[in-house]
């Protein structure tokens, strides 16, 4: 993601004052973000993650700063950013370090390498470390319409590839990995910058939700979870359907029954006051009614944003409260070891009069070749 000018621009400056705000409310007296989204959120910039340092000093009550390699300098357009580059015969870490003279609390990044973690702590004796996600999170987890607009490209970008697929993707007699190619391809096609991720788990691999895609041929009469995702302007798309070749058996159809009707459940739970948990409650009620509550093992979603996962968790115990401008996952499973898993994964938007289903795909099992 490269700098933005004009409105951005001020949009940037608007987020750093917002988090200014908190910081000072909280105690805290800088934050030290280096790699990950942090950076593209707060001033636009990506930073390179290798062994030369980047990082953006956020005071409570001053300008903010940008420690950054001289030869990556050029690519910073922001006014309000105090740029201090560096060549390779200085040390960053003690730049850093004399820019947070007098701090007694101070966030660090969520994403920082621990060299540079160790080092900032050896310089900055004393200072009391906290996440900085506790403060920048609280930002993120609300998307303005410019982030909603974005989510909502990258989900319609994948939705159109799962219009393709019945037609345009042969599962039987091929590779889990010549599908998932085939999937990051068309996530391309259809508007993506890039294309993160394709799981696809065939058979006994779709009763493991995180499958690696390999070497395996897909076999007919099998199940296929299908999850992929990638990058629309920095924003994150993420859908699972779950595909047959050829017939499923009334199991299949079964277990993809439930999974759907909890699909619905969960959808049919957000509105602005509801408890995260209660989406996971909703989904999950659903799944244990019909037996297979022993196979639903991970949490119903996760919030999406410059990330595929973040704040807010859709899990058990997380009374955080939806609002407006919240983008997460509702993405209920069944996996029966060693046997076939389903999956139906969407993304939605809280807002003022309940969801904005970002996904629209069906979500029926459908029959491939």
């Amino acid at each position: 993601m490269t700098p933005s000018v004009g409105g951005l621009q001020n949009g940037y400056k608007s987020r750093l004052g917002r988090l200014q705000e908190v910081m000072t409310r909280e105690g805290v007296d800088v934050l030290l973000l280096s790699v990950g989204p942090d950076l593209p959120y707060l001033i636009g910039y990506e930073a390179m993650a290798s062994e030369r340092l980047t990082m953006l000093i956020v005071h409570s009550d001053a300008d903010p700063q940008l420690v950054i390699p001289e030869l990556e300098a050029p690519r910073i357009e922001a006014e309000y950013l105090d740029v201090l580059s560096w060549v390779e015969l200085d040390d960053p870490i003690r730049m850093v370090a004399d820019a947070c003279k007098g701090a007694q609390v101070a966030g660090l990044g969520d994403h920082t390498w621990s060299v540079f973690m160790m080092r900032l702590q050896d310089h900055l004796d004393g200072v009391k470390w906290q996440p900085a996600s506790t403060y920048t999170g609280s930002l993120r987890m609300i998307k303005d319409e410019h982030e909603v607009e974005a989510l909502r490209a990258a989900a319609h970008g994948v939705d159109r590839v799962l219009a393709r697929v019945p037609g345009a993707v042969r599962f039987g007699g091929r590779t889990e990995l010549d599908v998932a190619r085939d999937l990051k391809r068309m996530a391309e096609e259809e508007g993506h910058d890039d294309a993160d991720f394709a799981i696809v788990a065939s058979g006994p691999n779709g009763a493991s939700p995180h499958h690696d895609p390999g070497r395996r041929v897909i076999q007919g009469g099998e199940t296929v979870v299908c999850d992929f995702g990638g990058r629309v302007d920095g924003y994150h798309s993420d859908v699972t359907r779950t595909f047959v070749v050829g017939e499923p058996t009334s199991e299949m159809a079964e277990v993809h029954s439930v999974v759907l009707e909890a699909n619905r459940a969960g959808r049919a739970a957000v509105r602005p006051g509801v408890a995260c948990q209660q989406i996971d409650r909703a989904a999950r009620q659903v799944i244990t009614g019909a037996g297979y509550g022993d196979y639903f093992i991970h949490r119903t979603g996760h919030g999406i944003g410059l990330e595929v996962h973040e704040h807010p968790y859709m899990v058990e115990g997380n009374e955080q409260v939806l609002q407006p401008g919240m983008a997460f996952s509702i993405e209920p499973g069944i996996y029966l070891p060693r046997r076939f898993g389903v999956r139906i994964e969407d993304i939605a938007v809280c807002d003022p009069s309940g969801i904005d289903e970002l996904n629209r795909a069906p979500r029926e099992l459908v029959s491939v070749d």
